[in-house]
């Protein structure tokens, strides 16, 4: 893999390494930790990380644009009518993770956000703002919000919704900041 030039900007760790791709930082500069509102972003981002669950991030991405094309821009009432053919069609699609129980958790998932305000509930688990991890030791896998987030999405039906899961999901919707204090992306405001 060819190493991206060096543009002087201090990343956090995980998006400057020499494996790192153009991709990779995008992500990182302008998407990861941006807050996220609206159901259909807010259920991709729920359904990725499903997917990406036992895989590295920068596979997701790559796959990102199949994704939402096999399951329609993640309109979540259009997943939620999805039934056996669409799980076979999604089983055939070799542009998108094909894992039956992360497809059929999708689809579970897209039923069960139909009955709820998605981002209302989402947001619900977001910590009072806090200062920026000065290192990556610092940075929790879980914490007590993303615990109390899986537990209530488990409750009303949801599926591969872990505690880590969702943290990564507060990380990634902007829910909580935790580029590091170095970082150059500006503070986050939600």
């Amino acid at each position: 893999m060819t190493t991206l030039p060096d543009d002087g900007l201090i990343r956090c760790p995980w998006a400057d390494t020499s494996s790192a791709t153009e991709l990779y930082r995008d992500y990182h500069d302008w998407e990861w930790g941006r807050p996220l509102r609206g159901a259909a972003a807010l259920f991709e981002r729920l359904s990725l990380e499903g997917f990406q669950s036992g895989l590295s991030w920068l596979t997701i991405l790559r796959k990102r644009e199949n994704f939402r094309r096999a399951f329609g821009g993640f309109d979540i009432e259009t997943v939620a009518r999805y039934g056996d053919a669409d799980v076979a069609r999604l089983m055939a699609d070799e542009g998108i993770v094909r894992n039956r129980a992360k497809i059929e958790a999708t689809i579970t998932n897209a039923r069960a956000a139909a009955d709820v305000d998605l981002c209302e509930l989402l947001w619900s688990f977001a910590p009072p703002p806090r200062p920026r991890p000065a290192d990556a030791s610092e940075v929790p896998a879980a914490t007590a919000e993303s615990r109390a987030m899986a537990r209530e999405l488990k409750r009303r039906g949801f599926r591969f919704v872990g505690p880590t899961s969702a943290y990564a999901l507060m990380q990634a919707t902007g829910m909580v900041d935790d580029h590091l204090r170095a970082c150059w992306v500006p503070p986050i405001v939600r």
